[in-house]
């Protein structure tokens, strides 16, 4: 975006505010541009849709989640690295005796009481600490790579929410541009009509050129129709990543400048886009973390060493015994060696995968390397063309407004016929319109090459709101 200047808007003849290098149309077409730019009342700006999109958009909401979720990995990955410790506790009383009643050799009765019997109790805890297991060395730092990776993409999609902001927003702006422009044309057509059909009545043209003027109202409407429909379509797109209804968005400043990007150079733009560009750092972060699962698997055949503690309390006894039951207790420390020697063939399966995976995401990288220097490049001669696109449209706008002027005069003397003042009238609101739209298209394509490069920020959309009309 361009930093704001001081610049005053130029000024026609009439007074008319005009883009800055256009003061030089005629005043129907002055009068054109200036309705178009006329701020609205109570507007909402970019910066204030793109404040509620950060709160409510559901996909940037969802991607925050998804960080969230994938964060956790690396703490995952972490643990495989601490000690584990575990605690248990146990206890249990045990009775037996015959279900049936039978007597003892002094005649007292015999049988099973759950009051008397055999009971224990215990606890202990337990401590394992990894003191070589490069398997879990490997997968640890794979998991801080994705923890990376997962930081990126949020950071790629809040550039996302960025574009799809701006683009909603001067769609809309470019809808309701064309719209007042075939609302005009509408009007304009409908006069032409009006004033033939006087003639008509007073023999002056022929029922041919009231057809012809007719033909021309309806098609007016129509194009009008339409681009109500289109309208409404692309207000429900700005709904729907904001979650509420929108008022009357602040339209584009006429004076905000149409400039070559800078750097003006191709190829400083695809160097900025090669150390910028976060899809590039994703695929780049994504290689080495599939390269260090490739050594983990491999790892998984590695011997392992860990560190083993634990103690132990018991007692156990008679609940009628004279005797007081005895508590053990025990303690061990020790180190344990372990290697895998085979497994079906699994592991070496496994690294396999592993290895055809890593290479997949080395071309992967590859095919992301090649797509953003074209992205870059491509991006770059957009907002070159539309730069001249502007100034090309400028001028057809003064051509046709100049062509019209002489076919109406024309048609006042018998020179020109009412199909050709028609289609002179058409073409000046096509002009029109294709003024407004290059000026909203280079607007979105300088988007577009900063999210290219990897340098678009929420300080250019607080760049871009200063041209808006509040």
């Amino acid at each position: 975006m361009q930093a704001r200047t001081d610049r005053k808007p130029a000024r026609n003849q009439s007074g008319d505010c005009l883009p800055v290098g256009l003061a030089k149309l005629r005043p129907i077409a002055a009068l054109l541009l200036c309705v178009l730019a006329a701020p609205a009342v109570l507007a909402e700006n970019l910066q204030d849709i793109f404040q509620i999109a950060v709160k409510r958009d559901p996909e940037i909401r969802q991607a925050r989640a998804t960080y969230n979720a994938k964060h956790t990995v690396i703490d995952q990955g972490r643990a495989q690295l601490l000690p584990t410790i575990s605690a248990t506790m146990a206890g249990s009383r045990d009775t037996n005796g015959t279900a049936n009643p039978s007597f003892d050799a002094f005649g007292n009765p015999k049988q099973h009481d759950f009051g008397n019997g055999y009971y224990s109790s215990s606890y202990g805890i337990r401590l394992q600490q990894a003191v070589v297991n490069f398997q879990a060395w490997y997968a640890f730092q794979s998991a801080r790579k994705g923890d990376e990776s997962a930081t990126l993409t949020l950071a790629q999609s809040e550039q996302q929410l960025i574009v799809k902001v701006a683009t909603a927003y001067f769609n809309v702006l470019k809808s309701k541009a064309n719209l007042e422009s075939f609302t005009a044309e509408e009007n304009a057509a409908r006069q032409v009509l009006d004033q033939n059909k006087q003639k008509f009545d007073v023999g002056l043209v022929t029922i041919t050129d009231v057809y012809d003027s007719q033909a021309a109202a309806d098609l007016a409407s129509v194009n009008k129709l339409v681009e109500e429909n289109n309208l409404s379509r692309l207000q429900e797109a700005l709904v729907a990543i904001t979650g509420q209804q929108v008022g009357e968005l602040a339209s584009l400043n006429p004076n905000f400048p149409i400039q070559p990007a800078d750097p003006d150079s191709i190829e400083a733009w695809v160097n900025l886009a090669q150390d910028n560009n976060i899809a590039m750092k994703i695929a780049h972060l994504d290689l080495d973390a599939k390269q260090l699962d490739a050594k983990a698997t491999r790892a998984a055949g590695y011997p392992t060493v860990a560190l083993n503690m634990s103690y132990s309390w018991n007692k156990s006894g008679l609940s009628a015994s004279f005797f007081p039951a005895q508590a053990n207790e025990g303690s061990s420390v020790g180190l344990s060696f372990s290697i895998p020697l085979y497994t079906g063939g699994s592991r070496t399966a496994q690294i396999r995968q592993a290895d055809y995976t890593r290479d997949a995401f080395e071309e992967a990288l590859l095919k992301s390397e090649r797509d953003n220097i074209s992205a870059a490049r491509n991006a770059y001669r957009g907002v070159a063309s539309d730069v001249k696109a502007v100034a090309a449209r400028a001028q057809a706008l003064v051509s046709a407004q100049s062509a019209f002027e002489s076919t109406q005069t024309g048609a006042e003397v018998g020179t020109r016929n009412i199909v050709e003042v028609v289609l002179a009238q058409r073409t000046l609101f096509q002009s029109q319109r294709d003024l407004a739209n290059a000026r909203f298209t280079y607007v979105l394509d300088t988007i577009a090459l900063k999210q290219a490069a990897g340098v678009l920020s929420p300080q250019d959309v607080t760049d871009l709101n200063q041209w808006l009309h509040q």
